[in-house]
Parts: structure tokens; C-alpha cells; sequence
């Protein structure tokens, strides 16, 4: 799904600059236009189907209507239309009460003005900004505004290893540095065996993953006021690192570069390669039949050392927010919505149901979210993972670097060089196409 997602990015990015003078918001289909004690929600699908989802967040919100008297009327939105019907609503004006956007949106929505602005007094009806996890709190709007939406799942990408393999080659521990995990992506070919999975073809993740090299590199793609700098000596060379896997190192199959669906995964799923970079992958392996006892899970590598902070970081802060259209006839009721979805128990309940890592400070206490697995996530979510650029061109950005790292990891499948100035030349071309600050 998050595949679809970044496919919904790249089809609506002009419409973003539309959405821009757009009041936005307000309640339609039966909205709180009906009456003041109904409310509409706008959930993304985060299980395995639309139907599972209703499962899930249907007895919660009947839950809600027997506190408050406050009817929750649910759609859960597919991600290959989530950002189509949001841009459509705030350019209408006719929208959701509530609705759930993909964290790395969070500041392209905000510049559309429709979303209700969290500040200290909103902030407090829901028990406080301190709630909450610092990083999931940085992938909820541009910096120096009052946050356009609040943190409601998070997960953060690991290592996936399959332990057979890895035994079958020797290897007793998962690497903890990329130099490591060449090193062993050699012993593992030698017994035939494939290495490391990647979705070249596929934007979003591409962004993802140069995203976390640029942060071991000592780098960032904009500048300290916004600036597109795509081009600066240590991005060019942490998109070459990640691209290098394959065109020098040859641990990723030259074969990924026109995977976009997914099918890493599936691989991995298998058992037709050892190592895996996903975000909070165990529902989605399970759910094609790998049993846990099968593989481990370990932080992504770092350059050297071991994650944390700077150069340590090792994962973008992934997951769901949930926001307000400010025109809702409902705004209390709104807010009392966000208040009980982000409460500790419901918190826990969610992100059980998710396997993804609550946002919720006191939520991740929960035995649940400390076993082995988890707690990489959320060792990760709190000490070494960093929100993507909160800019108003942040769907941009996806979109031409995204798509920048698929090209060159074209040209490294097809046996064309993969230089420093082949490198350099595409991210200049991608910021060619950024719009002007």
C-alpha cells in the first residue's frame, strides 16, 4: 500500500499549489452537516484489506459513540485515492470531519490552509504535546508552525534477515554497517543465494532510503530555509552509496530495478533472499506465510558506530497522522475524536491490531510493543529516526529525487556507468524541476 501511496504523491503534485488558497474542509455524504453529534472520518487502509479495517475501528468508534453520543460515520479511503479525494475536499470545501494522511503530507497539506492548526490550547485538550514521541511529532508540519495534525501510528524501518541463510553462510549476526553488509552480501552469494531486496522502481521508498544515507552523510536535500540543495557534495554521495549497492557492490539484484509492487518483500517472504530494508514488515510477512521463528530483525546499518542521533539515524519517521478540516461543523466533537484515538488505551488497541508502534509515550509501555521485534521499532522511532524534509514541496521532492534514484538505478541494471557526475547530473535535473521557494 505504501507503494500505492507514493503513486497518489506524484499524480497530484500541481494540485497541491491549486489547494493552496483553498478554505478547504467541512462535512459532506452525511457529515456533521447532518447533526452536531454525527461525525465523518476519513481512514486510511492500514490492514490487509478495507474490510479488515471496519473490523478493527468499528467496534472503537461505537466505543466512542457510547462515551460522547457522538456517531462516527466511517470510510476507510484506499491509498491509491487517499490524496486525490483530500486535495479534491480542500479545493471544495466538502470534506471529512476527521481524516487520517500519510505523516511525510504533513506540510504539503498544511500550506493548503485547511486543516486545523494544533496550538497549545488544541493541544491541551488532547493532554499535551508531551505525549508524545519527539520524532513522530516532527512529521506533523513545517517547523516553526503549530503541528497541521497529530501523530496516530508510527513504524520505522528495520533490517529483516532470514536466519537460514544467513547461518548457511557462516554469518552469526546481521550487520550493523554498510562496509558489513557487503562483506557478508559476499559470502552469502557465494552459496548461491540472494542478497538484498529493493523496490528501485518505486519513488517513494527510493526517497526513503537516500533520505536516511543523506543523514549518515552529514547531509539534508534542502537548506536551513527551505531551499532545494540537491546537489551538495554529501548528497550526491549518499545517493551513490544507496544506488552503489547495486552498480558496484552488487548485493541488490540488477532484476529490483523495475520492482514498484512490493515484490521485495514477496522475495524476502520466500525465502529467495537474505536481507530485507522494510518499514514495520511482520503483518505483512506474515501475511504471506513466513513464520516469525524464520528471520530476525535488526537496526538498518549505519556508515559505522551504532544508531542514534546525527549521523547514526538510520530510519525516516514513518506513519499516519490524524487531522481536522477547520471548517467542520463539528470541531469539539472533532477534537473529543483525536482526544479518544490518541488516548493511551486506544493507542495500544490500534497498534496492536497494526503491528505498527504507538506515537503515545506511556501507550509504548504496553508488553506488547516490547517484545525483541518491536522494540528494535521503537528503540529506532525514539533514538535514531528523523522526519523527512517538512517543506511545502515535500510531494515534490518525492516525486523528481524519487524518481532521479529509479533512473539510476536503471542505468546500474542495464551496465551503464553509475558515476559521481552521473549522479550529480540527476539530482540537478530533479531540482530543476522543484518549484521556486
Amino acid at each position: 500500500m505504501r507503494s500505492i501511496r507514493a503513486a497518489a504523491v506524484g499524480a497530484v503534485t500541481m494540485s497541491l499549489a491549486l489547494a493552496a488558497s483553498a478554505c478547504g474542509g467541512g462535512s459532506s455524504g452525511g457529515g456533521s452537516n447532518d447533526s452536531p453529534k454525527t461525525l465523518t472520518y476519513w481512514a486510511s487502509n492500514q490492514g490487509a484489506s478495507i474490510a479488515v479495517d471496519k473490523k478493527v475501528l468499528q467496534p472503537e468508534l461505537d466505543k466512542f459513540e457510547k462515551q460522547t453520543g457522538i456517531k462516527v460515520k466511517l470510510e476507510v479511503v484506499p491509498w491509491s485515492d487517499l490524496l486525490n479525494r483530500i486535495l479534491t475536499a480542500t479545493t471544495s470545501g466538502q470534506g471529512p470531519d476527521v481524516l487520517n494522511i500519510g505523516n511525510t503530507w504533513s506540510a504539503s497539506l498544511q500550506a493548503t490552509g485547511a486543516l486545523l492548526p494544533w496550538d497549545a490550547q488544541h493541544l491541551d485538550t488532547i493532554g499535551g504535546k508531551d505525549r508524545f514521541v519527539d520524532s513522530a511529532l516532527g512529521s506533523t508540519g513545517a517547523e516553526g508552525q503549530d503541528p497541521a495534525a497529530i501523530p496516530l501510528y508510527s513504524m520505522a524501518y528495520a533490517l529483516y534477515y532470514n536466519k537460514e541463510i544467513f547461518a548457511a553462510a557462516g554469518i552469526d549476526k546481521p550487520p550493523a554497517t554498510w562496509d558489513e553488509l557487503v562483506a557478508d552480501g559476499r559470502k552469502i552469494k557465494a552459496k548461491g543465494a540472494s542478497v538484498l531486496g529493493a523496490e528501485g522502481a518505486n519513488v517513494s521508498e527510493n526517497i526513503h532510503h537516500v533520505f536516511v544515507f543523506a543523514k549518515q552523510h552529514g547531509a539534508d536535500f534542502f537548506t536551513a530555509d527551505g531551499r532545494p540543495d540537491f546537489t551538495a557534495g554529501n548528497v550526491v554521495a549518499a545517493v551513490k552509496q544507496y544506488v552503489d549497492l547495486m552498480a558496484k557492490d552488487k548485493v541488490i539484484p540488477t532484476g529490483d530495478a523495475e520492482y514498484a509492487q512490493n515484490q521485495s518483500v514477496s522475495d524476502f517472504a520466500k525465502g529467495e533472499q537474505a536481507m530485507l530494508l522494510w518499514q514495520s514488515a511482520a503483518a505483512n510477512l506474515k501475511s504471506q506465510g513466513m513464520s516469525e521463528d524464520t528471520y530476525g530483525i535488526a537496526p538498518v546499518p549505519v556508515r559505522s558506530g551504532t544508531p542514534g542521533t546525527g549521523t547514526g539515524i538510520n530510519s525516516m519517521v514513518a506513519g499516519i497522522n490524524i487531522a481536522v478540516f477547520k471548517n467542520s461543523d463539528n470541531l469539539d466533537g472533532a477534537t473529543e475524536f483525536v482526544k479518544f484515538m490518541t488516548s493511551d488505551e486506544e493507542q495500544t488497541i490500534l497498534n496492536k491490531a497494526y503491528t505498527s508502534i504507538p506515537p503515545v509515550r506511556n501507550a509504548q509501555e504496553d508488553a506488547a510493543f516490547n517484545t525483541p521485534a518491536n522494540a528494535v521499532l521503537r528503540d529506532t522511532l525514539t533514538k535514531s529516526a528523523a522526519a523527512l524534509p517538512q517543506v511545502a514541496a515535500e510531494s515534490q521532492f518525492e516525486t523528481v529525487v524519487g524518481t532521479a534514484v529509479k533512473e539510476l538505478f536503471a542505468d546500474a541494471a542495464a551496465g551503464r556507468a553509475v558515476t559521481t557526475d552521473s549522479v550529480r547530473a540527476a539530482l540537478e535535473k530533479a531540482q530543476q524541476q522543484m518549484p521556486a521557494k
